[in-house]
């Protein structure tokens, strides 16, 4: 596991062609992912925090060289507020990437960021950023919330598009009539993050909103049929928590020709063009690998 500088270095020196993509977990949803490029900071959780599992990989400070940093909802393990301004200073040029419904409550003026570095972003919209398109696909933490006044969306998944490859941060969501579909029309997918940590009365009735359990991001994925299927939010806090082998296996039975990926911290994932092959790894380069 790569941390800190390291760990910003593999990312820097990571080389792309068209066609293939890379990616690094960084814990909870958040992903480091490279296309082309552009550096795209997915829900990066970095705060430090009792609680947490696994701590923080890198210090915001250090992450100087983004292009685009996303918030799926307004969760601190998904825009993490403190950190937020740091990583605006170190990255000068990034832009964030957020649910309009939270620009239009204030969320840039609360975070003392410039509103025009922001990007708000529902259903449909699509973006052009840093050579990366964005498009904005609801998402229902628990339930389909939609704002009463201007019916905008508080909680978003993403679809990323740049130097020919397609994946979909699905944000925290459960499946809902219209999902599918809605990813099946975008489609064909590199790549689908998906939550599978699920939902219970017991962590809803203490304020834990639930998402997709491992069963559903199986049926998701199969149906969407992307070129890999990688399994996130499972594992950062205690009373959160799920087994990813579950979700390995039953895709392993239910969609056997839908690859899977428990991903490691700091490891990281390198997505080529069908039939090229990844060469020789050394220990600078293990987690690379053809799907």
């Amino acid at each position: 596991m790569r941390t800190g500088k390291a760990l910003i270095d593999e990312i820097d020196a990571t080389e792309l062609g068209d066609g293939e993509l890379a990616f690094w977990w960084l814990g909870q949803h958040g992903f480091v992912l490279k296309m082309g490029g552009a550096v795209v900071y997915l829900d990066p959780y970095l705060s430090e925090n009792p609680s947490r599992t696994v701590r923080p990989l890198v210090a915001p400070e250090q992450v100087a060289h983004a292009d685009l940093i996303t918030g799926s909802h307004d969760h601190s393990d998904h825009i993490d507020r403190p950190v937020w301004p740091v990583l605006a200073e170190a990255s000068p040029a990034a832009t964030f990437v957020v649910p309009q419904c939270l620009l239009d409550r204030g969320l840039a003026r609360q975070l003392g960021i410039p509103a025009e570095r922001f990007v708000g972003v529902d259903d449909g919209t699509v973006a052009e950023i840093a050579g990366v398109r964005v498009i904005g696909v609801p998402a229902a933490h628990e339930r389909l919330d939609a704002d009463e006044r201007t019916g905008l969306h508080p909680y978003m998944g993403y679809v990323l598009e740049a130097a020919g490859c397609r994946v979909y941060h699905a944000g925290d969501t459960c499946r809902y009539e219209g999902l599918q579909t809605r990813l099946q029309q975008l489609a064909p997918f590199d790549a689908m993050f998906l939550p599978i940590n699920g939902r219970d009365a017991r962590r809803l009735a203490g304020g834990c909103i639930g998402n997709m359990t491992y069963q559903e991001a199986v049926d998701l994925a199969g149906e969407v049929a992307p070129r890999l299927a990688v399994a996130a939010h499972f594992e950062m806090f205690p009373n959160n928590r799920e087994d990813p082998a579950k979700f390995v296996e039953y895709m392993a039975v239910k969609f056997p020709s839908v690859p899977t990926l428990v991903p490691e911290h700091g490891r990281r994932v390198v997505l080529r063009k069908p039939g090229r092959s990844a060469g020789a790894a050394d220990d600078r380069d293990v987690a690379s690998c053809d799907v």
